[in-house]
């Protein structure tokens, strides 16, 4: 399907919406974003690709250059707040060598998605103020009044969508749900990580990935109420993690700007589409990190959306083919992430216990179907 002259608009100019103007482009249609920062969506953090991340960024064209700026990821380990190794993951020998896990700079991965896009397509400062749909297609309204219509409208929003919000009204405040109080989110001079690792305790959870150039990226959470100043509550979260952990941390600490500090939030909706407007990525299906599938199922979506819009003559066919394609695939991602979550709610000793024998199964029933092609 063409649009003519006009532009599919695409709400949130982050990583979805970056790679579905990409995949929409390679159908030959021209999109606008509408982005609500003033400087893009672009920060110093980084993010864990899955072998079906790499996969979609291969069908994106980036397989290449992903070689080129990413740190391959070739073992997990999972081990206590003591230290102890309770199992590990070969990654290297359950993913091919074209699909190998890895880490990179948020703002690199970015930056490639947006290679051969036009530059002018983005407007930043774009608050969505209201959003209405018709036989044509839809108008967005803009907090300065201006109008937009279009077609075809993408919201790629995020985790607290307005796009959302618009369409969908209490059914979108419903399917939002706050999962734990506090994370947060950093980069770090590596301790001497080797792998991605994970140290869980009582208190919470930390992970440190390595990403290159003598960095980590480190993620943690809590599973009970943080309380009080956000900075003291990791630095109690830690006081009992290693000592690599504690230090790593330690040093984050001394300089609080590069910690993001946030809730740990989900969204499950029962459709993603109405009209001729469509959610994808956390707009639709946010997710706790636990298989890092945020940013995979992202990419996924704007591949197969540009393709069903592109391919059905009808548009609202091509919307509901989308939605019917990829909702077996989130359902699993969300199943196994709640299949994993119980696991960690489990008392510690019993969890240590169960640990080395379901979290090997766990990886493999998570990421077996996600080999399959989208």
């Amino acid at each position: 399907m063409r649009f003519g002259d006009a532009p599919v608009v695409i709400v949130g100019g982050g990583i979805a919406g970056l790679a579905a103007a990409r995949a929409l482009a390679g159908y030959g249609h021209r999109v606008q974003f509408m982005e609500r920062r003033a400087a893009g969506a672009q920060d110093g953090l980084a993010v864990n690709l899955p072998g079906n991340a790499v996969c979609a960024l291969a069908a994106l064209g980036l397989g290449e250059a992903l070689r080129e700026h990413a740190h391959p990821s070739r073992r997990r380990e999972y081990r206590t707040d003591g230290d102890r190794l309770l199992f590990a993951v070969d990654e290297d020998a359950f993913w091919s060598d074209g699909s190998r896990p890895c880490g990179i700079r948020r703002a690199t991965l970015m930056w490639l998605l947006s290679e051969g896009l036009d530059p002018s397509a983005i407007l930043n400062d774009s608050v969505v103020e209201r959003l209405t749909l018709d036989a044509e297609g839809g108008s967005i309204t803009l907090a300065d009044s201006s109008v937009v219509r279009s077609p075809l409208i993408i919201g790629a929003d995020g985790v607290r969508s307005a796009l959302r919000q618009e369409l969908f009204g209490d059914d979108a405040r419903t399917a939002h749900a706050v999962l734990a109080d506090a994370s947060w989110r950093f980069m770090a001079p590596d301790p001497g990580i080797d792998c991605w690792t994970v140290w869980a305790g009582k208190a919470g959870m930390i992970l440190l990935m390595p990403v290159g150039n003598g960095e980590v990226y480190g993620w943690a959470a809590v599973t009970r109420d943080a309380g009080g100043d956000p900075n003291e509550a990791l630095a109690r979260l830690v006081s009992t993690f290693p000592d690599r952990v504690r230090r790593t941390v330690e040093e984050v600490l001394l300089q609080p700007d590069g910690l993001y500090h946030s809730p740990l939030e989900e969204v499950r909706l029962p459709s993603w589409t109405r009209g001729n407007a469509v959610l994808i990525g956390d707009a639709a299906h946010a997710t706790a990190p636990v298989w890092a599938e945020g940013v995979a199922l992202a990419l996924e979506d704007a591949i197969v959306l540009a393709e069903c819009v592109s391919m059905h003559a009808d548009l609202p066919a091509g919307l509901e083919s989308y939605e019917k394609r990829r909702r077996g695939r989130v359902t699993h991602v969300q199943k196994m992430t709640d299949a994993m979550s119980k696991a960690a709610k489990l008392p510690i000793p019993l969890r240590n216990l169960l640990m080395p024998a379901v979290g090997p199964k766990r990886y493999r029933q998570t990421y077996g179907p996600l080999k399959a092609a989208i």
